[in-house]
């Protein structure tokens, strides 16, 4: 799949499942392709414990992105701020983002883990949280970037999953994703990078699919 799609991604996600089952050698693999890695693992331990986990993805080759959950808190993010910041310059280590809710929770999901009130408000908070810890963006849905945006600033990543084109299918479109925009939408609401999954890898064609997603995120830079 990697090979298939390897002129028209930017860069190809590693996530728990791979990792769990591969390990670094996954990492190896398809950063061997040349777009580099966004280790998604989201990380969410003690303070030390997360460090040393920042310290050990920063060695595996051609990891340009990684995150932890910024549920963690001040001084974990911080502790893997200060771990990414040893592993060299901004210009050559990887950028580490910090997870804000995910995706797939909606309000009352929240509510049944004792967070409450909107998502985009706690989103956001956790956002001026994650830049207050040094580090360098966030994930979040594509409902909060315009928020997240103006309250943290041009130069802070944004990273949105939860992307579903209107051609989707039935059931991609009806996944146990709850916050989701269009590709279009998106990249007009200020977003830096896509995290595009079932879409592709579900489709019939994945290749195309691809394809079809590159073109919209075309169309939307234009219109900026």
């Amino acid at each position: 799949m990697a090979r298939r799609l390897s002129n028209l991604v930017g860069m190809f996600k590693i996530n728990i499942h791979l990792f769990t089952a591969a390990g670094p050698e996954a990492v190896r693999k398809i950063g061997a392709l040349g777009q580099g890695v966004f280790l998604d693992l989201k990380y969410h331990d003690i303070p030390n414990t997360v460090a040393g986990a920042v310290s050990a993805a920063c060695r595996l080759l051609k990891v340009r992105l990684l995150n932890i959950h910024t549920t963690g808190g001040l001084a974990m993010m911080r502790a893997g701020a200060e771990a990414i910041a040893k592993a060299g310059s901004r210009g050559t280590r990887p950028k580490l983002i910090g997870v804000t809710i995910l995706t797939s929770l909606d309000r009352e999901a929240l509510r049944q883990v004792g967070i409450g009130g909107a998502p985009a408000s706690r989103v956001v908070s956790l956002a001026r949280l994650a830049k207050r810890a040094g580090l360098d963006g966030v994930v979040a849905s594509p409902q909060e970037v315009r928020q997240i945006r103006r309250a943290c600033g041009r130069d802070f990543l944004i990273v949105v999953p939860g992307v579903r084109p209107a051609t989707a299918s039935a059931g991609v479109r009806a996944d146990d994703q709850a916050r989701v925009a269009t590709p279009y939408e998106a990249i007009r609401a200020g977003a830096d990078y896509l995290v595009v999954g079932r879409p592709i890898t579900a489709a019939p064609d994945p290749r195309a699919a691809a394809q079809a997603i590159v073109q919209e995120i075309a169309a939307a830079l234009r219109g900026k």
